[in-house]
């Protein structure tokens, strides 16, 4: 086998992610001929075929899959190796990126990034807040918020907090529409859910805790929307309870008896969790989340 380049494996890791080469070419800045000249460099050097090439794009090949195994550790020790020196040389410099989802990250971490940012002035803060799962070991963030505890790879979890949900209506839906006496009467009412194929989390499965016969028949991608479609009059729905109160018109139904929870977890890499900038970001979230802001109604 001969020796192959660390840009290679780097071309190699960014379209085994993108799977298209315009696209990977795009986010390293290159040319998409130097980047595929450096996969087919990598493939020479390793005596296999990393990728099959197709008009849908790239695809690896069982040795490719192998490699990216590899070739992620390799990165992953080059990342740290970085963070070190960049730690020991400038201390909190730089950017940190957080993905969450988009309820955490709107309604409870953006208006508090303040207080980070007042006591580091230097450090640059990401927040991606979007429905989905956030892939650390594909680098798209440095730490994630997820719903659930990650059962597998080289990550770190630690569990923030409970929140409660509970079902909602707007004041204007319920004086105009048929009267709401037992939970019986909730299956007789239009109710708010997620588009099937945009739930990006079985947690989000909310509606068979209500009744197990119960389906949707307005369906958005996003909790920010539904809430706002809830509190519009458009019907009933489960709505994470730290969101809901903060619409004056929204009223909670059968809070007694129908009383949901979910969890947020705290989700970092174990090579870079303890940078220094990762390990502040995460810190303060942690110190955040204490209390019952996302238990209370």
């Amino acid at each position: 086998m001969r020796g192959f380049d660390w840009d290679d494996i780097q071309a190699f890791l960014a379209i085994s992610r993108a799977g298209r080469l315009t696209v990977a070419a795009q986010q390293m800045g290159v040319d998409h001929s130097t980047l595929s000249r450096r996969v087919a460099a990598l493939e020479t050097a390793l005596g296999v075929r990393l990728f099959d090439r197709s008009s849908l794009g790239f695809v690896l090949t069982p040795e490719g899959e192998r490699v990216l195994s590899d070739a992620e550790g390799m990165e992953s020790l080059a990342l740290h190796m970085r963070h070190r020196l960049e730690d020991a040389s400038i201390g909190l410099t730089g950017s940190v990126r957080i993905g969450t989802p988009e309820g955490f990250g709107t309604y409870f971490l953006a208006p508090r990034i303040s207080k980070l940012s007042a006591m580091h002035p230097q450090l640059e803060i990401e927040l991606i807040a979007n429905p989905r799962m956030f892939s650390l070991s594909k680098r798209e963030a440095d730490l994630a918020v997820s719903m659930t505890r990650p059962a597998q790879g080289r990550v770190y979890a630690h569990k923030l907090t409970d929140y409660a949900l509970g079902v909602y209506a707007a004041r204007e839906y319920l004086a105009t529409h048929a009267a709401i006496v037992t939970r019986r009467d909730l299956l007789t009412h239009p109710w708010v859910g997620y588009v099937e194929d945009q739930m990006w989390s079985a947690e989000l499965n909310y509606l068979p805790q209500v009744s197990s016969t119960l389906t949707p028949t307005i369906r958005i991608s996003n909790v920010i929307s539904q809430t706002a479609a809830v509190a519009g009059g458009v019907g009933l729905g489960v709505l994470p309870c730290f969101m809901a109160r903060r619409e004056p018109n929204l009223v909670r139904l059968f809070a007694d008896q129908i009383a949901l929870s979910r969890s947020y977890w705290l989700v970092t890499l174990a090579e870079t969790r303890d940078v220094a900038r990762v390990k502040l970001l995460a810190d303060f979230i942690r110190t955040e989340c204490q209390g019952t802001w996302f238990l209370e109604e």
